[in-house]
């Protein structure tokens, strides 16, 4: 598959949630303004905890679990292990087909935003189908890829997503491996260990990865010892190469696997899906909300948009990398903030040195969260991508 024609009409894509679109008559208004033409909907969305500085109604929403911004019907979910929760903190019977609905009838295209396997309720009630690391310790907010359950539960969140609704793209998030990163419920892991011993942790070592891991050759006991013995207290210990090469291969094919179901999911359901867009990082081992690409993610969808938030040089690298690690099979995409520690006097030049880069397009994040001092920042993106 090849990126699509739709990378030069629509140059920036803001991100929002339902509660930004639902009761607010201004909203549309706004992001016309900004020089949106797309709006990134959350359908199917992690705990959060979100400002609403613009909105009429409200200046918080507590979505206190992740859930389906659609109703739940049971007949989509009969026998599954996995189902998610309504979103009852949204005053609306089916609140992303309900903002769908305004902001297409206001002139916007819609994508369907889907968080895929990042939910801590389900991983509390179902810890066997989560992520474990090294040290038998488990990953709540992290579901395995790796189990057909965990798969079944993404495909037909994702089709229950864009079922009978105005979307023309869906972006896919968590679509692979999360790992040792959180960032959530108050963390006091930041900073506590190095990048390299982050990555040792962020391999999941649940009883389904090493029976794969077995069936491509490693001995399972000695690969989660030699683990162990790497992220001990002042450890010099490393892990075997050949190894971590298999482990990383075993990880990218459950990714794949996950990612094809999801996108044959959301096709069935919603034909007139146009692009496919999937957050990924050219780091083949990231993980988290962005895991790392894959050797054939590229050829399965339209677009792929990386993490550079910060307004470093390392973030133009990750897009520098990104344009060519999808080389041409796929548009390349930017997510960048106006958010803090987003400062006016970077956020112009971050975004123009992506561009500069190769990036296609620019996702830009938060059209609900940023409040009015950071509405020209939001402006910005569309005028420097304009001006590219």
């Amino acid at each position: 598959m090849t990126a699509s024609g739709t990378t030069g009409s629509v140059p920036v894509v803001g991100y929002a949630y339902p509660w930004d679109v639902i009761g607010d008559p201004a909203f549309a208004a706004r992001a016309r303004d900004l020089g949106v033409t797309k709006v990134a909907l959350a359908a199917a969305y992690h705990t959060t905890r979100a400002a609403t500085p613009l909105h009429p109604q409200h200046r918080i929403v507590e979505a206190r679990s992740a859930a389906l911004y659609r109703p739940v019907r049971p007949e989509a979910w009969d026998g599954a292990r996995l189902v998610p929760p309504t979103a009852t903190w949204v005053a609306a019977e089916d609140p992303y087909g309900e903002a769908a609905a305004l902001l297409t009838e206001a002139g916007f295209e819609v994508a369907a935003w889907i968080v895929l396997t990042h939910s801590t309720l389900l991983g509390e009630a179902h810890p066997d189908l989560a992520v474990v690391n090294c040290w038998d310790e488990p990953y709540p907010y992290a579901l395995c890829a790796r189990h057909e359950q965990v798969r079944r539960y993404a495909a037909t969140l994702a089709a229950e997503a864009v079922r009978d609704t105005p979307t023309t793209t869906a972006v896919l998030e968590a679509c692979g491996q999360l790992g040792f990163g959180h960032g959530g419920h108050h963390d006091k892991t930041d900073g506590a260990y190095d990048a390299a011993t982050e990555e040792l942790l962020s391999i999941c070592c649940c009883p389904a990865c090493r029976e794969d891991w077995v069936a491509r050759g490693l001995d399972a006991e000695a690969t989660v010892a030699a683990l162990r013995a790497a992220t001990g207290a002042a450890s010099a210990e490393t892990v075997d190469p050949k190894a971590l090469d298999l482990i990383l291969e075993s990880r990218h094919a459950a990714a794949d696997e996950l990612r094809r179901r999801v996108i044959a999911a959301v096709r069935e359901a919603a034909p007139g899906i146009a692009e496919i867009a999937l957050h990924a990082q050219p780091d083949p081992w990231a993980t988290g909300a962005s895991p790392g690409l894959t050797p054939t993610t590229a050829d399965d969808v339209d677009l792929v948009v990386s993490f550079c938030w910060p307004t470093t040089a390392a973030s133009v690298e990750t897009g520098r990398r990104l344009v060519e690690a999808v080389d041409g099979r796929a548009a390349a995409a930017a997510y960048v903030t106006v958010l803090p520690p987003t400062t006016e006097d970077a956020f112009g030049d971050h975004v123009r040195a992506l561009v500069d880069a190769g990036i296609d397009q620019i996702h830009l994040y938060h059209l609900g969260l940023a409040g009015a001092d950071r509405q020209h920042l939001l402006a910005e993106a569309t005028r420097v991508r304009r001006g590219a």
